[in-house]
This record gives structure tokens, sequence and C-alpha cells, in this order.
């Protein structure tokens, strides 16, 4: 396997020269390149997210950025329907920011005393709206495929936001021998290589407030970071609490080490003297 030939590799340049080294660096490529090949699908590299550090955060202009490129983009076909807008409050925009945002949208609320469902603009409490009124209609607008929520969108597919990125960013041409039916485009990195999704993503398709420039990469960056502070949201606050705790066990492993020295000191220190009598 791909595993051993590593663990091959590693004792290969550990015990032996460069020439041999090299030798089977080869063989584990051409090993790993086997493997990829009959999987029929390119496995994602791992890229080097800022927001994953033990000590990191999220960065609130890409997440303004992404949830920009959700609403003009993906929010056409997918929702994110675990997201409220009172949970983007102080994450990608204001109180009144958000406000206006949400009152743009008409919500089906009720029964009213007349007992009748009534439309009313959106308030914080709502949640993001659904591009589709059911399912139903979902697979009428896409040939009987319904797009996929994006709330945990990053924590259902394996590499996570790794293969979100390169699903966005790997459209192409089909290789020679790749026959692709009609409706479908390639994307080496989705399971098969022909996905019903056009590619969403183009140079300059949304107009960034901050002025950055939106090429494919950049947009494919921000909706994936968006899309991965969805997943977990509360991970900025878990990683805040985790180095209290561990402050608070340092500090508490210290004091009872102190403790133990303090209270045990007489005892070890003393001596006994036996006298016979």
């Amino acid at each position: 396997t791909t595993l051993t030939m590593a663990h091959r590799l590693r004792s290969v340049l550990q015990h032996s020269n460069k020439a041999l080294a090299a030798a089977a660096a080869s063989a584990a490529t051409a090993a790993a390149s086997i493997t990829f090949l009959s999987d029929d699908v390119v496995h994602p590299l791992h890229l080097p997210w800022d927001h994953t550090g033990l000590m990191s955060s999220y960065d609130c202009g890409s997440l303004r950025r992404g949830f920009q490129v959700y609403r003009q983009v993906c929010a056409t076909c997918h929702s994110i329907e675990r997201i409220h807008y009172r949970e983007l409050v102080g994450v990608t925009h204001t109180t009144n920011e958000l406000v206006e945002m949400a009152s743009e949208v008409d919500f089906v609320d009720g029964p009213n005393d007349e007992g009748e469902m009534f439309e009313r603009p959106g308030k914080l409490t709502d949640p993001l709206p659904s591009p589709y009124a059911n399912e139903e209609s979902g697979r009428a607008a896409n040939g009987g495929a319904l797009p996929p929520d994006l709330s945990l969108m990053v924590k259902a597919r394996h590499a996570g936001q790794d293969y979100l990125f390169s699903l966005l960013t790997g459209y192409c041409d089909a290789p020679a021998g790749k026959p692709m039916m009609p409706g479908l485009y390639y994307n080496p990195y989705f399971p098969g290589g022909a996905i019903a999704m056009p590619p969403p993503l183009n140079d300059g398709g949304v107009e960034y407030e901050d002025g950055t420039p939106a090429t494919i990469s950049q947009q494919a960056k921000d909706v994936v970071q968006f899309l991965n502070w969805c997943a977990e949201p509360e991970a900025d606050t878990r990683k805040k609490q985790a180095a209290q705790y561990m402050l608070v066990i340092g500090f508490t492993a210290v004091m009872t080490g102190y403790y133990k020295r303090f209270k045990w000191a007489p005892y070890k220190t003393r001596a006994i003297s036996y006298i016979n009598k």
C-alpha cells in the first residue's frame, strides 16, 4: 500500500545513500499515483488554512467576503438552514446591516387570528432563506437532483475544506477517452469525475466591498472559510475557553505540588532515632 511504501521510503532515507533514496521515492510516487487512478478521483492536497491552528481564529474579513459569495452565487441553489441572521452579528456584519438584510426577505409566518398564514419581513431570529419552498420544487428545478444544504458540508465530506476548495477550483476539460453525458461537467476531485453542478465561480464574478481582487481562488477560499464557520461557529469561543482551562489546570497543578511539599516536608526531613534499652 501507499503507507507501506512511505514507511520504506523513510527507512531508506535514514539508512541508505541518496541514489537509492531517489529510486525509492520514485517507486512510492508511482504507487501513490496508481492508487489515486484506481479510485477514479484526485485527492485534494492539504492546504495551510490560517484558522485551523490552536491559537488561530477566523478572519472576519474573509468571512464577510465568503458570505457575500454565498449570497450572490451559492444561494441561488443551496441553503444554509442551520444559521440564523442573529448568529452573524459581529462576525460578518453589524446588527443594523443584518436587520436591513433580513428585512429584504419575506418569510411565511402564522397563523394569524383568522387562522391564515401570512408573509412578513424577515428579522434577526429567522434562518437564512432557502432558494426553494420545499424539496420537490428543488428537485424539479435541478433535473431531479436536490442541491444539498451547506450548513454542515465541511464536516460531511472527507478532507472537508480542502475538498471543497479543490472542487470549486478544479473544473477543467475532460481528458481524452473520458465520456461525459450531456449536462455534466468534468471535475477530477468529484467521485467519478462527472458533476451536475456547473462551474459556479468566475474571475470577477462578485465585487468585493473591500476591493480585494475577486479571483476564482480568492472566492473559493472565502466561501469555504465561511462554510467552515457555519459548521463550527463556536470554534473561536472553544479555543478561548480551552486556553483558560489549561491556564487554570496549570495553576492548580503548581499549587497542588506546592501544597504537597508543604504538608509532607516535616515528615520527609525529620530523623527518627532508635535507642536500645
